[in-house]
């Protein structure tokens, strides 16, 4: 139950930031904010009143909201709906940079934990029995430093020339223990499942680092996780993925997350040979849904906020907006949808629970 709790404070603590968004953009362009709600109707009760915004706490206990002044009806006067187009864009950007700031934060505080990675070498982490690698006298801990006589540059170029000269004898060169050794291999054809045609798993060995190494770093797993939600579709269609893989996750699907990555603090906090590192799974977890909460609603789908900014781009490009009825109709019926897909998403949750990798 505690950590139910927590979870449901952690999440709403992100849709709240995103909410903050909103409102701190509205107030920048000077559009009133009606009401800043915690929570989601119905209301609970009145908190009070700042600077023209009602402070309201919600039955539902989840997250935030913000009710700008005329936010759909260009008729009210100093309304959201009928500012400039360019301010109307500022508002509704600012909840998800909101978002992504916070998973930028988030991923910078955990790789102060643990070091950044170390993008120019490659060490093997795991050597599978009888694979080539074996058989060469790979072992985890060594360092790969290049292929027919070809610098390797990153992972996925270690992988995609091993994978290129699959059935082939190649030569490899490593580093163990500040010695180089060259051995020759003959990546498989057929691996066996999971296991590739080397039969090793790669990584980039870890350095502590500061604020100088850990906010780039941070910067850069926020954009991946942008490609891989753009790419995400094409993976899909060309069978890279499973839909399993593929899937979206619900409420009760991060909470599952969620529950998992405190269980694995708990664990290494406990481990006697390494020193805890504090919620690091559980803050690096809130950093993924910071980060996805803030993608997804810039996805260009009614009711979200990409929504809304397809159709402000008529007006930004060529100065024609489209009628305000026609957007409130159609941003109605996308939230009808995205609740039908949440139930759907849900379900999908309790049935078939998704684990961390």
């Amino acid at each position: 139950m505690i950590m139910i709790v927590e979870f449901v404070l952690a999440f709403g603590f992100l849709v709240f930031l995103h909410e903050l968004g909103h409102f701190i953009m509205a107030r920048i362009f000077d559009i009133d904010v009606e009401e800043f709600g915690f929570g989601f109707p119905p209301r609970l009760a009145k908190l009070g009143v700042w600077k023209g915004t009602e402070i309201t706490l919600n039955w539902i206990p989840f997250g935030a909201f913000v009710r700008p002044k005329g936010e759909n009806d260009p008729a009210v006067t100093g309304g959201m709906a009928a500012a400039n187009p360019w301010k109307r864009l500022g508002i509704l950007l600012g909840g998800p940079i909101m978002n992504l700031t916070t998973g930028i934060v988030l991923f910078s505080i955990v790789f102060g934990q643990t070091g950044v990675p170390d993008l120019s070498q490659i060490q093997v982490v795991t050597v599978n029995a009888n694979s080539p690698a074996a058989q060469a006298g790979i072992l985890p801990g060594d360092m790969i430093i290049s292929v027919n006589d070809q610098k390797v540059t990153s992972i996925e170029n270690l992988a995609a020339v091993i994978s290129a000269n699959a059935g082939q004898e190649i030569t490899m060169q490593y580093q163990r223990d500040g010695q180089i050794t060259s051995i020759t291999a003959v990546p498989r054809l057929n691996p066996p499942a999971g296991e590739g045609s080397f039969g090793i798993s790669m990584s980039n060995p870890v350095l502590k680092a500061g604020l100088a190494k850990t906010i780039p770093f941070a910067f850069r797993m926020t954009y991946e996780q942008g490609k891989q939600l753009l790419l995400l579709p094409g993976r899909l269609i060309r069978g890279e993925i499973s839909g399993e893989q593929a899937r979206f996750v619900g409420p009760v699907g991060a909470y599952g997350l969620y529950e998992q990555a405190r269980e694995m603090d708990e664990e290494m906090a406990a481990a006697p040979l390494e020193a805890p590192l504090p919620a690091v799974n559980t803050l690096w977890l809130m950093g993924l849904l910071a980060v996805a909460l803030g993608l997804t609603n810039l996805l260009p789908l009614p009711a979200l906020d990409g929504g809304r900014i397809a159709f402000l781009l008529p007006e930004l490009v060529v100065g024609k907006r489209v009628p305000p009825e026609f957007e409130n109709i159609v941003n109605l019926v996308g939230f009808f949808a995205l609740i039908a897909l949440m139930i759907y998403i849900t379900a999908q949750d309790i049935l078939n629970p998704i684990n961390l990798p």
